[in-house]
């Protein structure tokens, strides 16, 4: 299966992506079956370059776009459809964000109105 995605480019501490079709399993440094353009998420306003056609043209022949990749196609608006999530929260840590923050919305409603207990308080120390 062929994927688009990025492959790292620049120096140290200084990141260029290529946007490149290859092999899912290939390792991106791996010799690409075409680079497609290029991502400068330094510059202002960030440069992105890509050849329209040959996107459409390799999303048409079954290639899959990562989900970073596929993002920015839709907001640059080569592609029509809604971005995808990128980032994922394991169902045992999602509970756990929710018990925490139920639990600060329980003090914050038994808290006095003039004194919150996430504030430092005000008065000088004897």
């Amino acid at each position: 299966m062929l994927s688009i995605r990025f492959s790292r480019v620049g120096k140290k501490k200084a990141p260029v992506y290529r946007i490149v079709v290859m092999p899912k399993h290939k390792d991106p440094w791996a010799p690409a079956t075409e680079i497609l353009g290029h991502y400068n998420p330094r510059r202002q306003p960030k440069e992105f370059v890509a050849n329209v056609d040959r996107v459409k043209y390799w999303l048409s022949q079954g290639a899959q776009a990562t989900d970073t990749v596929w993002n920015l196609l839709v907001e640059n608006k080569l592609v029509e459809g809604q971005k995808r999530s990128t980032t994922h929260i394991s169902k045992k840590h999602g509970e756990k964000l929710e018990a925490k923050a139920a639990e600060k919305a329980k003090q914050m409603a038994s808290a006095p109105e003039g004194t919150r207990q996430d504030e430092p308080s005000k008065e000088p120390a004897a």
